[in-house]
């Protein structure tokens, strides 16, 4: 399988900051990489959360991770702020599949980029459920064509 090209910031519409923390360093002195799908699943949710489609303590139905992936090409470091380009690559009926790229400080190429799958379901029956309304309206706003 051939490596995969890193994507630049003009891949994006949507981007988010989340400042590296001290603990975020391993004993190589660069962000571990355990610390990268951290950072997809906050910006992610963050956004989700701060548009109002999403109460991770009350909506009815949450989402659950089902799959991620993770290419690196550079490393992130603390202290610094990670950019995450954030995409949707397809909207399903009871799941999205996102494509995250990580951008260190000002750069204009991914040091890191990924996939995350996100599918729908009830809180309590943890059976998928459609992906409707204002969710649905949302994700659509950066769905790649």
């Amino acid at each position: 399988m051939p490596r995969a090209v890193p994507l630049t910031r003009n891949d994006f519409q949507l981007f988010r900051e989340i400042p590296t923390r001290w603990m975020d360093v391993d004993i190589y002195g660069h962000v571990n990489n355990v610390e990268y799908l951290s950072y997809f699943d906050t910006a992610v949710n963050g956004w989700l959360i701060e548009e109002g489609v999403l109460d991770p303590r009350n909506s009815e139905t949450v989402f659950l991770v089902v799959e991620t992936q993770c290419a690196y090409f550079a490393e992130l470091t603390f202290p610094g702020t990670v950019t995450a380009g954030i995409r949707v690559s397809r909207l399903g009926g009871s799941s999205v599949s996102y494509e995250i790229a990580l951008f260190a400080d000002e750069s204009e190429t991914a040091s890191a980029q990924g996939r995350f799958v996100h599918v729908q379901v009830d809180r309590s029956t943890r059976r998928p459920v459609p992906v409707k309304g204002e969710r649905r309206d949302l994700l659509a706003t950066i769905l790649q064509g």
